[in-house]
């Protein structure tokens, strides 16, 4: 019978089977050392402007820069308010009022769906920031696309807040108001129609939740408010600052050659619009400013930018998905151009 030897012990051949101490991780450098934080930011930048301030007193005593500051603190002032009040009411519909609400108000024909979804852009107050998230949620609670899609390009644009922006923008002009609520009622309503008649659900990817779920009520409404005045206080100190650098940098002789020729003008304050990005509750007052041009060019400026700019571009397709918003844009802003021309005018 064959004997097993045991294996011999460690202690027996010499060999140490302790386990290896670890090696000391080396040290990685603190990025935190190397990033410069905001305090000190602030402090640079204060350092900075003190010793400059005698060529900084020199450039703002400018004419040009005195020009400058007087139109862009006008249309700060003068739009602020209704900024404020827009974001209030927007947040507290997004937060108050129940997405089952639309879909239990509208028709269930679609075709009559999609002009009752646009008409109640007139009474539902709303920036264009808040629009495109409350689309989307009445595209998950059932409501057919189109109708979701009409109420999307008219809330912003027809809302009372906006219209009595703009009748204050233009005192002289309150056509302008009637023009603007008209032109943008077809285009919401005539978008919504050809999405019933082309639309492909396979290109509309609605989100999956709700951005407000798992908060309490008062903590989404002052985190709406929170996000909303940021971004849209944001660009309307751009738009702002475009409208004063267009009003007292530009060669006079620029933009008069431009607002000259109507289709150019047309053309050059629709794509204004779509850079620009402004707020919904404040583009009256920096059409306003652009006095060279048609009201018919303004009024163009006026439709284009609630319906499609960058910022909603980039909303609709983080909302829709990609394959949506290269369709649609488009469509929406050679639809928008069209009908405010001819707005313009039979109005204007």
């Amino acid at each position: 019978m064959a004997v097993t030897k045991a294996p011999p012990h460690p202690r027996d051949t010499g060999e140490d089977r302790r386990p290896a101490a670890p090696k000391a991780p080396a040290p990685t450098p603190d990025p935190e050392a190397r990033r410069l934080n905001s305090p000190l930011v602030l402090t640079l930048l204060m350092l900075l402007v003190v010793l400059c301030q005698g060529p900084i007193r020199a450039v703002l005593g400018a004419p040009v820069m005195q020009s400058w500051m007087t139109v862009f603190v006008a249309v700060l002032v003068q739009a602020l308010p209704f900024l404020v009040l827009g974001v209030l009411l927007s947040a507290a519909i997004a937060v108050f009022v129940p997405a089952s609400f639309f879909a239990r108000a509208l028709p269930r024909n679609p075709v009559l769906a999609v002009p009752v979804a646009g008409a109640a852009g007139v009474v539902l107050p709303g920036c264009e920031c808040a629009s495109v998230p409350v689309a989307g949620a009445l595209v998950r609670r059932g409501v057919t696309p189109a109708a979701a899609l009409a109420f999307l390009l008219s809330a912003p644009a027809i809302n009372p807040i906006v219209l009595t922006a703009t009748a204050v923008a233009f005192p002289r002009d309150p056509e302008m108001v009637v023009a603007r609520l008209v032109a943008s009622l077809l285009v919401a309503c005539a978008m919504g129609w050809l999405w019933l008649r082309l639309g492909r659900t396979d290109l509309l990817k609605p989100p999956a939740r709700h951005g407000y779920e798992g908060q309490g009520r008062g903590a989404a409404f002052w985190g709406s408010v929170r996000h909303d005045v940021m971004h849209a206080g944001g660009f309307l100190v751009v738009g702002a600052m475009a409208a004063a650098t267009l009003k007292a940098v530009v060669p006079q002789t620029w933009l008069r050659t431009a607002a000259e020729n109507p289709v150019i003008a047309v053309l050059a304050l629709a794509a204004l619009a779509v850079v620009l990005s402004i707020c919904s509750e404040a583009d009256a007052f920096v059409a306003a400013s652009l006095t060279q041009f048609s009201l018919t060019a303004r009024l163009t400026f006026l439709v284009v930018g609630p319906m499609i700019d960058l910022k909603l571009f980039a909303m609709q397709t983080g909302t829709f998905g990609r394959a949506f918003a290269l369709r649609f844009a488009p469509a929406t802003l050679a639809l928008a151009i069209v009908v405010s021309v001819l707005t313009g005018w039979v109005m204007l």
